[in-house]
């Protein structure tokens, strides 16, 4: 891949996690139906209600791009299932809930796109500064940098709940900008869905990025985005010395 002399000089990448670190469905589908299944209380059919209201389709553990799963929240996750539970939880309480339990299930399930530590390394060794930015939970970020051994390599880890709002505000850019100490149009966004085109849009990146990987993107995502990666590694194209080797 070759990156044109038009592109912005970019030195440094706020990268989504699911979906473009880690392959989504691979990593999330069985720990989906676990918290479907747990909320549910072993009622099966409602378990299926769950995962059907947040675009998994419980047949094939495949997640809709789009959907609730691929780009919500927890608080946006629980907004949509409280309705379906017994005496409706409250949502605020029932999102803590579910963050608790898919850290718990989750533990050791991300399925990375690639050598992470190797690709961050080579990134960092080109002198990107790097962050990840998730509608996740803070603490779900938190337990994918350490299974992958990333902490050295980033300056940056940001959830739904790190205080900087979700995606697809621009809160989490503008806090990486403000914590590498350079302006965000010196930053790309790569991720593999709407939210992540528009959280770089709305926060001013100088790149717009998304990564094929898993074959999730919506045509519409590509449409959007200012420019399409065939794999994730492929994001060395965008440090001129690293793209030359």
């Amino acid at each position: 891949m070759t990156i044109g002399a038009e592109r912005p000089r970019i030195e440094a990448i706020l990268f989504d996690k699911d979906g473009t670190l880690v392959d989504f469905d691979a990593s999330w589908g069985p720990v989906n139906r676990r918290v479907a299944e747990r909320l549910a209380r072993g009622d099966l059919r409602l378990a299926h209600r769950l995962l059907e209201a947040a675009g998994h389709d419980p047949e094939t553990d495949r997640v809709l791009p789009g959907s609730l799963f691929a780009m919500g929240d927890s608080i946006s996750l629980a907004r949509t299932w409280s309705p379906f539970l017994p005496g409706q939880p409250d949502a605020l309480r029932l999102s803590r809930e579910i963050d608790r339990m898919f850290v718990s299930f989750g533990a050791g399930a991300a399925q990375p796109v690639c050598d992470l530590p190797a690709l961050f390394g080579a990134l960092r060794a080109g002198g990107l500064r790097l962050g990840i930015a998730t509608n996740d939970s803070a603490a779900g970020a938190e337990a994918l940098v350490a299974q992958c051994g990333l902490h050295a390599h980033l300056d940056f880890v940001a959830g739904y709940d790190s205080g900087h709002g979700a995606k697809p505000g621009p809160g989490m850019l503008t806090a990486f900008a403000a914590t590498i100490g350079r302006p965000a149009s010196v930053v790309a966004v790569v991720g593999d869905s709407l939210h992540d085109v528009a959280l770089a849009r709305a926060g001013g990146a100088g790149l717009a990025v998304v990564v094929k990987g898993g074959a999730r993107i919506d045509p519409t995502v590509a449409a959007a985005a200012d420019l399409v990666l065939d794999r994730l590694e492929d994001v060395t194209g965008l440090v001129p010395k690293l793209a030359a080797g």
